[in-house]
Formats: structure tokens, C-alpha cells, sequence
């Protein structure tokens, strides 16, 4: 069946280079999917359906939750509305569906961009931008900047969502490899509970890379270990695949999550590593929270690719 002329997730934007091939959408400048050669490296989605289980979202201006969707900020009490209304947070940000307006489109990249005006709850003015591009010998890079345009200091974080697919069945088979030293337990509504705590000794502890086994994720990491270039490096490899995640300066924390919560089609199906500059309730906690001061500017980087058998 040929794809509608006006599908769910807007216009859609190809780019490739080498054996990299990627699907960038209007919508939410989501990355839709990410294949090397006839390999699917994320988990991908049609292009007539609005994006299961937020896969391959852009997360702005908070990724993750807000506990009750209630702030605190320069000395003001702010209220945003309840995206997750059976849990009672906010969670993702504001910009998941938004149509980003395209800034640029080449064979190998493509750049959207977005004006978020202030709301209730969120009162300040960001200019964002999303920049997608493949590299025949890298793979994905991506670039996140905001600037902000209004008159006022902006509390600020953001994330990607990606579903890594290693392997045509379960993640339990796949190797982790993540660089954290501490991760983060949360209540059942997915808001942290204490500080960060040492992986050490715990079934958390994915350092040196071991099967993920059983072990339920849906936990945020720190404490990142990064090479010379500023790059903390997570891996995910299975039967199907071997998978290199970057997360360059900026980008603290990894929240990963086995999908044990969704569904039976998608239940441990894929691993998400999601790239995070600050970890769930940021926004109350303070935690890693990013303050873009009117005029000033932040990007950040992360990327994904393929590792050779």
C-alpha cells in the first residue's frame, strides 16, 4: 500500500550516506529510523503512525517526568500540564507534536528547526534546532541546540529516545556495555526516590559488559566514563547486530529501559538508551538543570553506529 500523501508524521526527510540510511519527520523531529544496509538499527515505525511507546522522540525542553508537573524556579511556582495523566506527571517536554519546520535538507543531512513560545507552565521562548547527519565511516550524529529568545532565564534539558534492536527476538540474550557508575531508583510513577548509588555489587552493573539476562531497566545512569574526546560509550550486542551509542559533553546521564511495561508485541523487544542531560524531575530537583540565560545558546551532541562484526 502506497504511503498517504499527508501521513501523521508530516513530511519526511531521507538521508544516507555509505550503508547508512535515515528517516527524519516533520513531527516532533523525530528520527523515524536508522538502518545500516538492510539492518534496522532502532526500532522504526510508519510513517502514517504517530510513534509507539515515544520512539525516536526529541525530548525538550525536559526529557523524562515531572513529578505532578510541579516547579519551582527563580522563586516562581509553575504548573504544566499532565502528558502522563495515569502516572499524574509531565513527561517528554513540550515539542514531541510539534511540527518542526525544515531549515535545511542534504543528501547526507537534514536540520529542523522550532520556535517554542511560552505557555502556562513553560513561560519562556526557546529557538530550537535538530540536526541529523550520516557519515559513511561514523553513522548517526546528532545535534541539539536551543537559544534562548525571550526576555528571562529558561530552565532547560533534553533527551533522544531511541529503541535499540540488536536482535530479532528478546534484549535477554544481548550484551550491555554501559559506562555508569551510579544509577538512580525511582518510585512506580518513575519519579527518583534518594541519590544516586554505586553500580558496584548490584545487577546494574554493566561496566564490562554481560547479558542483560532477566534484569528490568527503567532506571537512569551517571557518572559517566568518557574518552579523550569527551564521549561516554554505551554498546548493545546481539545476533542481529552490534551497536555503538555516543553521548558527547553535556549529555550526563543514560536512561535506559527494557520495555517490560509495553505491550506483548513490544515487551523487551528493544533496549532504549536514551542520551539525557538531566535525570528524571530535574526540573524540581534541580539536578543537572541546565539555565539558558536570554541571547545565550547550548547544543549537544550524540550519535549511533554500527561496529563491525
Amino acid at each position: 500500500m502506497p504511503e498517504p500523501a499527508n501521513p501523521v508524521t508530516g513530511t519526511q526527510y531521507e538521508i544516507s550516506a555509505g550503508d547508512y540510511h535515515a528517516t527524519i519527520t516533520e513531527l516532533g523531529a523525530n528520527l523515524r529510523s536508522l538502518r545500516f544496509g538492510d539492518t534496522p538499527l532502532i526500532v522504526g515505525y510508519e510513517a502514517d503512525e504517530v510513534p509507539p511507546a515515544g520512539a525516536g522522540e526529541l525530548l525538550v525542553p525536559w526529557p523524562n517526568r515531572v513529578d505532578h508537573g510541579r516547579y519551582s524556579f527563580r522563586g516562581q511556582d509553575f504548573q504544566l500540564d499532565l502528558s502522563e495523566p495515569a502516572a499524574g506527571n509531565a513527561i517528554h517536554g513540550l515539542t514531541r507534536w510539534a511540527s518542526w519546520q525544515l531549515i535545511a535538507v542534504g543528501e547526507d543531512n537534514a536540520e529542523l528547526g522550532l520556535r517554542l513560545l511560552g505557555r502556562p507552565g513553560y513561560p519562556f521562548c526557546l529557538e530550537l534546532r535538530a540536526l541529523y547527519r550520516v557519515s559513511a565511516t561514523d553513522g548517526l550524529e546528532v545535534t541539539v541546540a536551543a537559544r534562548n529568545a525571550g526576555s528571562r532565564p529558561a530552565p532547560y534539558g533534553t533527551g533522544s529516545h531511541p529503541y535499540l534492536r540488536a536482535s530479532s527476538g528478546l534484549v535477554d540474550d544481548c550484551a550491555l556495555k554501559l559506562p555508569a557508575t551510579r544509577w538512580l531508583a525511582a518510585d512506580d510513577r518513575g519519579i527518583p526516590v534518594g541519590e544516586p548509588r554505586d553500580v558496584a555489587g548490584t545487577e546494574f552493573d554493566f561496566r564490562d559488559g554481560r547479558p542483560i539476562g532477566s534484569t528490568r531497566l527503567d532506571h537512569a545512569f551517571t557518572g559517566l566514563a568518557r574518552d579523550g574526546s569527551g564521549r561516554a560509550w554505551a554498546g548493545l550486542t546481539g545476533p542481529a547486530a552490534s551497536l555503538a551509542l555516543w553521548a558527547g559533553e553535556g549529555y550526563n546521564w543514560l536512561q535506559v529501559f527494557t520495555g517490560d511495561a509495553l505491550g506483548q508485541e513490544r515487551r523487551r523487544r528493544a533496549l532504549a538508551i536514551e542520551p539525557m542531560t538531566c535525570p528524571p524531575n530535574a526540573f524540581v530537583t534541580g539536578t543537572d538543570l541546565l539555565v539558558v540565560e536570554p541571547d545565550a545558546s547550548v547544543a549537544l551532541q550524540w550519535g549511533l553506529q554500527a561496529i563491525a562484526p
